[in-house]
């Protein structure tokens, strides 16, 4: 029987694959931004082969050419997450995200339901 983390890690890793086989053009499969109440960007759901996917970044992070993050000399990259939106059988409703607000939990069935409301972007809080 399959672990909840193993679940995860199954998800993200199909999840991944998809993203990146949208190749150059993924901007045209955007689907929907995701933001705070304040207008940060949190990240964003594409459509793909396996399903919608969620983007994001769960750490702090620059926003521009110009917006720099401080931390510390050789301080960890963060990388984006990626994950499916359907939840499936044993996975959990939350996604891990960040903003300039700081760390925030996205709920799977909240963005679903405004993906198929047609919401372009979905404020969360």
């Amino acid at each position: 029987m399959a672990t909840g983390a193993t679940v995860s890690a199954t998800r993200q890793r199909r999840a991944t694959e998809a993203f990146e086989a949208l190749g150059e053009g993924r901007a045209d499969h955007e689907q929907m931004t995701v933001q705070c109440p304040h207008g940060h960007h949190l990240g964003a759901v594409y459509a793909t082969d396996v399903g919608p996917v969620v983007v994001t970044r769960p750490g702090p992070h620059a926003h521009g050419s110009k917006d720099f993050v401080d931390t510390r000399h050789h301080a960890g990259a963060h990388v984006d997450r990626y994950d499916l939106l359907e939840v499936g059988r044993g996975g959990s409703d939350g996604i891990p995200a960040w903003c300039d607000c700081g760390p925030v939990e996205l709920s799977r069935a909240f963005l679903e339901g405004r993906l198929r409301a047609g919401a372009r972007t979905a404020r969360i809080g």
